[in-house]
């Protein structure tokens, strides 16, 4: 029997905690360069207990999203946490009436596999997801497109 996915709190990020999101980026070897952005969407992940559990974004582009800035604290790893924030994620895209979610991984492609997720090529992601510096700035043997269609409320 599988364990019931983790519940968490999921509170939007004040300006003043994005340095904390990028320190933890840069620790897990994420970019993190363009967190101050405004475009860019940023939640705090907790537990009920109030135990912060990690960090994730997304930027919107009418009807597509782009995840982002995704990091778990690294003591709180493959416990199910990472689908959680993920799927906290995804109703934040469909309640803003996104119907697809995008992202680049360079290590975890099976992981977003197991979500729901499939490789795409890239010259097929929308030209404004595109043109942001998370995909200009990594190369095709660097990262994996990814994509999820999604059903909007």
């Amino acid at each position: 029997m599988q364990a019931a996915a983790p519940r968490l709190q999921v509170q939007p990020l004040a300006v003043w905690e994005r340095e904390g999101l990028r320190a933890a980026l840069v620790k897990a070897g994420l970019p993190a360069d363009d967190v101050a952005d405004p475009r860019v969407l940023c939640w705090r992940f907790e537990t009920y207990n109030d135990v912060p559990v990690g960090f994730g974004g997304l930027e919107i582009f009418g009807a597509d999203a782009l995840l982002r800035s995704l990091v778990t604290i690294p003591p709180l790893r493959r416990i199910g946490l990472g689908s959680a924030m993920v799927a906290a994620l995804e109703a934040e895209a469909a309640a803003r009436k996104c119907r697809a979610i995008y992202l680049l991984t360079a290590s975890q492609a099976a992981f977003f596999s197991r979500l729901g997720y499939t490789r795409c090529e890239r010259k097929k992601i929308p030209a404004a997801i595109r043109a942001r510096a998370q995909f200009v700035s990594r190369g095709p043997a660097d990262a994996t497109a990814m994509v999820k269609r999604i059903l909007y409320l």
